[in-house]
């Protein structure tokens, strides 16, 4: 590889490596080109005397985020994936898991021997939350800068190449979680380059990514080649987009739509799919909807209306961005239209918000969760659901998003009902470690949860290492959710089925409090009264108590069965 860099501003700019200075010659638009690198050498630039800095896009940064960079070929990796045909997002089974936590290494090596238990229990897809740079020896990602490279904590671009590998050999998919929508605080060097970040947009971390104003095209080159070299040169199958709302891009041609139109033709060239899942708080079904009829066309986004739907059914929380849900009338809406606030009013952002879904448009567009790392981590302590859910509502949490019409999504540790917490966490050394130790605590009073519960430090090592999977938990409860996911997944493929959803349409009612029927291919009755109650039917899977009667069955307090549907 040869040495490049876009610095249109700079009058000189230099490639500083085996200890020298080399002059770069301008080259069109604003690049400059320098000397040739070989693999592992390390480099930086020097802009205008300022320097060496790390380069924008850096393969490596084995030395740290303020540190050279190192040249990287992927080229080398000898790729064993040949017949892997990829993995469409739609109607997966996502696991999201935090490379850090997820095992008690906290590399991606560590990660990558847990792939083929995930595959035996019906997982299909691994997300990985960010493995970008970031500051000192831990983080949830989202705070990352040098967004080509990848954590040196997690084992650097070769352990991502080998897990990516890996997964495919156990027939699973890899998501990496990307975050385009702004940089870390500490590292971020792009503006001593150019305009990558411009003041006429704001967001919460400040100045925004320059998506439309001048020379923009160059900085949307630089997060598109980006997320393209991830599906190119690492061979990923999907990447989730973090928080596309926050992108302030008021240009002819949306980011999210070149995005995407530039993903499928190298879908096609590839020959396998290629997906791109967004998150998005917009409540707008524009964001699934094809280019060709005038949407972003992204694969699939994040459905949190199900999740608060489902959550607060089962907790009884109302607090915060919870307050417009927790009745049976919510939650039915919401697996039938997907959006609760579909040009309604929200409460929490006290405003009209959202545009219906479609009848017909596929659900397998939106991803569905009981649990993810912002639901779990944006609480108090980031107490799990399952720290408090009875077993019986554990169990109908699992089939109630695996038997769904949506893509369902899997936190790590959730299909056994592991209750450490996920709290957040972070490594900033200095004024700005002490800055997010207190802006925690704001955040937490900001979304107005209630139980005076007070959040862990996030700078403490000991807040990082709650955090870490307790995969050899064996209670009793831990086993049953084992043999119950199991259950779900062995009839899941009724869902699966042409025309299943059209023939059995998705409906969630009561017959008493705490009463609850899922309908659809497989019917989902939950029991978490404290009466036992009957139904019709033969159950195909059963967790708690049932006692069987004739051509009916009644299900016992904090129970759940599965009742494959009878063809119409």
């Amino acid at each position: 590889m040869r040495a490049h860099v876009w610095a249109p501003f700079a009058s000189t700019v230099a490639c500083s490596v085996g200890g020298l200075d080399v002059a770069m010659e301008p080259r069109d638009d604003g690049w400059w080109e320098g000397p040739p690198l070989e693999h592992g050498q390390d480099y930086g630039f020097v802009v205008d005397g300022t320097g060496p800095l790390p380069d924008p896009r850096s393969p490596r940064q084995p030395h740290g985020v303020h540190g050279l960079s190192q040249a990287f070929d992927t080229d080398a990796f000898p790729w064993t994936d040949s017949e892997w045909r990829g993995r469409d997002a739609r109607g997966a089974v996502f696991y999201e898991l935090h490379v850090g936590t997820f095992t008690a290494d906290g590399t991606l090596d560590a990660a990558a021997r847990e792939l083929p238990r995930l595959a035996a229990t019906g997982i299909e897809i691994v997300e990985l939350m960010p493995i970008a740079p970031m500051p000192g020896t831990r983080g949830w990602g989202y705070d990352g800068v040098s967004l080509y490279a990848v954590y040196e904590e997690y084992g650097g671009p070769a352990a991502l190449l080998r897990f990516v590998d890996a997964a495919h050999a156990a027939g699973l998919g890899v998501a990496l979680d990307v975050v385009y929508n702004h940089l870390g605080p500490d590292g971020n060097y792009l503006s001593k380059f150019g305009p990558y970040l411009t003041g006429a947009h704001h967001t919460p971390w400040g100045e925004a990514i320059n998506l439309d104003q001048p020379l923009s095209v160059h900085v949307r080159r630089f997060l598109a080649d980006n997320a393209l070299r991830w599906f190119r040169d690492f061979h990923v199958d999907v990447l989730r987009l973090d928080a596309v709302h926050a992108f302030r891009d008021d240009s002819a041609t949306h980011f999210l739509a070149q995005l995407s139109a530039e993903t499928a033709a190298l879908s096609t060239k590839l020959d396998r799919p290629l997906s791109l899942v967004a998150e998005s708080d917009l409540n707008d079904p524009a964001m699934v909807t094809p280019l060709a009829e005038g949407g972003l066309g992204q694969t699939a986004q994040w459905a949190d209306d199900v999740h608060h739907a489902l959550h607060t059914y089962l907790t009884g929380e109302r607090d915060g961005y919870y307050s417009d849900f927790g009745s049976i009338e919510t939650l039915d809406h919401v697996y039938r239209h997907v959006f609760l606030h579909d040009g309604r009013w929200s409460s929490f952002r006290n405003q009209l918000w959202g545009q219906p879904v479609p009848d017909a448009m596929d659900r397998r567009r939106f991803v569905v969760y009981a649990a993810n790392h912002d639901q779990v981590g944006n609480r108090a302590r980031g107490d799990r659901p399952s720290a408090t859910l009875t077993p019986g509502a554990q169990a109908a949490s699992l089939a109630m998003v695996l038997l769904s019409p949506f893509t369902p999504l899997l936190f790590q540790g959730e299909e056994y009902g592991e209750t450490r917490p996920f709290p957040f966490f972070s490594d900033h050394a200095g004024e700005l470690g002490r800055a997010i130790s207190k802006g925690r605590l704001a955040e937490f009073q900001s979304h107005g949860w209630g139980g005076g519960a007070l959040p862990p430090d996030p700078q403490d090592p000991v807040t990082f290492a709650s955090a870490k999977l307790d995969r050899s938990a064996q209670g009793k409860i831990n086993d049953a959710l084992r043999t119950w996911l199991a259950e779900v997944m062995a009839v899941r493929p009724f869902t699966l089925e042409p025309d299943a959803w059209a023939r059995h349409p998705v409906s969630v009612t009561e017959r008493a409090a705490r009463q609850l029927t899922m309908t659809g291919p497989v019917l989902v009755h939950v029991n978490l009264s404290s009466e036992p109650v009957a139904y019709k039917g033969r159950p195909a899977a059963v967790f708690g108590d049932v006692t069987t009667e004739g051509a009916g069955f009644t299900l016992q307090p904090d129970a759940v069965a599965l009742v494959v549907a009878k063809e119409p």
